[in-house]
């Protein structure tokens, strides 16, 4: 279920928030536990067992975990090995459901490749459950953090099932980790106010807008170039007879798709976490604003540079092992980037491709970077363009090579001049809408009541407009 359809507009979220609502306190997160279920068998109903599978074993490790620590306390020694079996417990039961669902068919393929097999793909794991590779790293986040010692374990299984679950955040992130929501998910009383809902609901507004007015309406353009959308009937140029402009007019367009799908979708769950009374992390700052590859990676998907720094990153040393340790943990870092992304070598060559670009502004670049000012936007612009081209290089109707191809080595065929005069206006909005300028208006209106409540209706009603008119609004990482 998507968060920009009519069923969910219309059925789901309303009917969700009035239990919410009305059922006693203590009920709350029981009534959140069971809506996130429904959320989720929604779409793929024969994954529920992963999903339940996973809460019971990171569930019963953060147990062990604790009864490790009663059992030091009673002996006088420390039980090491028993800790870190349950750590090892929920990790690689984890992590192994991550590889079966995710990677067990790519790699199976790469080996047949590789050295000649003839090994069968597994069937029945060709569509991917759900944001099993988001609620993953939540759950292996709240096991770790018992570890550590960093949080408490739970002991309620409703609670801890409806942190999993919860489905604002559940299959497209943030990556909420469990002491993020820990206090508010055992208040009861005063858990949200007005105010709260208030704000919830205008970033959801914000967030819906930038899903179905910008996201889709842009991406439209770079569908036009290659050839994929819901009507058969539609004529399109296809990659192969584009020209090297209309190339890049369209790899930017779906740059721009990509940060606004992924930042409008961010946008919504925070601010239906808002509506239940919880306070999820931004995900998104800005990132096209950025004068470097290292900002760039500050601002964007922010939950998950967070997630991989803090359980990957530091543990590994960080950088405070010298140049030559921090390079092999920054490798390690983005080798693990870019297959969280994807079964595919496209994002292992994207991961590895930011791996050499952060390693150069480490050494030497960065310093000179910062003493720019035009010219450290347009080369991070450039590069990230760049990277996205990578990113999508696998997808339907694209040739990775051919795509290469046409940016880098000039070609006739058709010009960007008829694509520019039908999506300028909105090229140039989607690009203005990149920068803080919009929030700096957005807080002037809002100092009115009328200007805030017209700005938020206006908003809302061109969202429902689309939704209603629109026949397919995908969400594009549902495919990570």
């Amino acid at each position: 279920m998507v968060f920009s359809t009519i069923i969910f507009l219309f059925r789901f979220l309303p009917i969700t928030l009035a239990l919410y609502y009305l059922v006693p306190y203590k009920l709350k997160n029981t009534v959140l536990f069971i809506c996130s279920l429904v959320f989720y068998c929604w779409g793929e109903v024969k994954f529920f067992p992963v999903m339940v599978a996973l809460i019971l074993i990171n569930y019963i490790s953060g147990l062990g975990l604790e009864w490790a620590d009663r059992r030091a306390e009673k002996t006088g020694k420390e039980q090491k090995g028993l800790r870190l079996f349950w750590l090892l417990f929920a990790v690689v039961g984890s992590l192994s459901m991550l590889l079966y669902f995710k990677y067990a068919n790519f790699l199976i393929g790469t080996a047949n490749s590789l050295l000649g097999l003839t090994m069968p793909l597994i069937k029945g794991i060709e569509v991917l459950p759900l944001g099993i590779s988001f609620y993953t790293f939540q759950t292996l986040s709240y096991s770790i953090d018992v570890y550590r010692r960093a949080v408490a374990t739970e002991h309620n299984i409703i609670d801890f099932g409806a942190y999993v679950v919860m489905f604002p955040q559940l299959i497209a992130g943030p990556i909420v980790k469990y002491r993020d929501v820990s206090d508010q998910l055992h208040v009861y009383k005063g858990r949200y106010n007005l105010a709260q809902l208030e704000e919830g609901a205008t970033i959801f507004t914000f967030g819906l807008a930038k899903k179905v007015l910008l996201a889709d309406t842009v991406g439209a353009l770079w569908n036009d170039i290659i050839g994929v959308a819901a009507d058969p009937t539609v004529t399109f140029v296809g990659l192969q007879n584009a020209s090297t402009g209309l190339v890049w007019l369209g790899v930017l367009a779906y740059s721009l798709q990509l940060y606004f799908d992924f930042s409008g979708y961010s946008m919504m769950g925070i601010g239906m976490g808002k509506m239940l009374g919880f306070d999820f992390p931004p995900n998104f700052e800005y990132p096209y604003i950025s004068r470097s590859i290292t900002e760039f990676w500050r601002r964007w998907h922010m939950t998950l540079s967070g997630w991989f720094r803090e359980y990957v990153y530091i543990p590994l040393g960080g950088n405070r092992k010298g140049k030559r340790r921090q390079i092999i943990n920054l490798f390690v870092v983005w080798l693990l980037t870019g297959i969280w992304h994807g079964a595919n070598w496209n994002f292992i060559c994207w991961g590895l491709y930011y791996f050499v670009l952060l390693m150069i502004e480490k050494l030497f670049l960065l310093k000179h970077l910062q003493k720019g000012k035009v010219w450290p936007h347009i080369y991070t612009l450039f590069l990230v363009v760049v990277g996205w081209a990578m990113f999508v290089g696998n997808d339907k109707g694209v040739q990775f090579g051919l795509l290469f191809q046409k940016l880098f080595i000039p070609s006739g065929g058709v010009s960007a001049a008829y694509f520019l005069r039908n999506y300028a206006v909105l090229l140039v909005v989607s690009v203005i809408c990149c920068t803080p300028l919009i929030e700096k208006i957005w807080l002037w209106l809002k100092k009115r009541t009328a200007t805030r409540l017209i700005t938020l209706g206006v908003l809302l009603a061109m969202s429902i407009a689309y939704v209603v008119g629109s026949t397919n609004s995908p969400f594009l990482y549902f495919n990570f």
